[in-house]
């Protein structure tokens, strides 16, 4: 029997727990909030991350950004037919692990810096300049290719977040 698609009012702690893709692609709840959902989920990220840099080394903290990128690869997979939606902003899990790998190349970085990481961050992802605009259009829909177009523009909004971030430093430094 196909699955029938969740309404978008259907975004709520029972749909979150109704299947363990959701609960990943809502990035653990922070997708659930009613306002700047990406912002929480990237604010989410940050205290994670603060909180697994003391326990694990630098290489198990990239192995947890990939394995983080595949399985919520599969979660926004899972969770975009669902809901019927083929980019709600409640998946932040996409922004989260983003948000995980500017900090990974950044670190160890000041608390302001870290502060200014995820204000450019914040700005690419959310205005989508060039080239994040283009990467946000370039894989839309459903299925394998609609997932991964949920996580393109993120990386290149971090990409964009650590090359400014590096030019910045370059020149006032």
């Amino acid at each position: 029997m196909p699955y029938i698609p969740a309404p978008i009012a259907a975004l709520n702690a029972r749909f979150l727990l109704s299947h363990p893709a959701h609960f990943i692609a809502l990035g653990l709840g922070s997708g659930l909030s009613p306002k700047a959902p990406g912002t929480v989920g990237t604010l989410w990220a940050w205290l994670a991350w603060l909180l697994l840099q003391n326990w694990l080394s630098p290489l198990a903290l990239g192995g947890v950004i990939l394995l983080g990128t595949g399985v919520g690869w599969w979660a926004a997979k899972v969770t975009t037919q669902h809901l019927g939606i083929a980019d709600p902003g409640a998946i932040v899990w996409d922004e989260i692990v983003a948000f995980w790998l500017v900090l990974w190349l950044l670190m160890p970085a000041s608390f302001s810096l870290q502060v200014c990481a995820f204000a450019l961050f914040r700005f690419f992802d959310a205005h989508k300049p060039p080239p994040v605009g283009w990467a946000d259009q370039v894989f839309k829909g459903f299925g394998w290719r609609g997932a991964w177009g949920i996580y393109f523009d993120d990386f290149v909004a971090a990409l964009c977040t650590l090359l400014v971030l590096s030019v910045g430093l370059r020149l006032f430094t």
